[in-house]
């Protein structure tokens, strides 16, 4: 099993609170880590392809730009369809999160799950629509916010070992 090594923690802790917004964001941490752009990019795949690293990715603050309704759509998708709908639905600009998960019958016969962000809800219940015309109805509901959580990526704790 891969044990990440001192670099690769100093890594986590910086991109744990987000990059700097500059225009290579890698390259300037990389500077940090006495690395190489290539390199850091490399160590980041490590981390996530060993699972050290679960997700990431970007947090947006939707509200702060003006987005002042989501709804996460939660899809009844045939089990062989899934997959050709996942991919369609994530060519639409406005679908921020596509992602699978188990149906939990018969309370539960969603598997398919979409965030969906909008100016306001008619533009999301649009959104929504069109998403269902262009690849097939399907049973679905939209379940609006109804209100804003503190937004924030993972943190991991590194405890140094110490030889016995």
């Amino acid at each position: 099993m891969y044990q990440p090594d001192e670099i690769d923690w100093q890594l986590i802790e910086y991109i744990q609170d987000g990059l700097e917004l500059v225009g290579r964001p890698y390259a300037s941490l990389a500077t940090q880590l006495c690395l190489s752009e290539v390199e850091l990019v490399a160590r980041i795949e490590n981390l996530q392809c060993t699972g050290i690293i679960k997700r990431f990715g970007i947090v947006i603050h939707h509200r702060r730009l003006g987005y002042k309704a989501n709804g996460m759509v939660v899809w009844d998708i045939p089990d062989q369809q899934l997959i050709d709908v996942g991919k369609h639905f994530t060519q639409f600009k406005y679908v921020t999160l596509c992602y699978q998960r188990p149906r939990h019958l018969p309370q539960w016969s969603y598997n398919l799950f979409t965030m969906i962000h909008g100016l306001d809800r008619e533009q999301v219940i649009t959104n929504v629509e069109t998403l269902n015309e262009t690849c097939g109805r399907f049973p679905h509901e939209i379940l609006f916010s109804q209100q804003c959580f503190k937004q924030c990526g993972a943190h991991y704790v590194y405890q140094k070992r110490t030889e016995a």
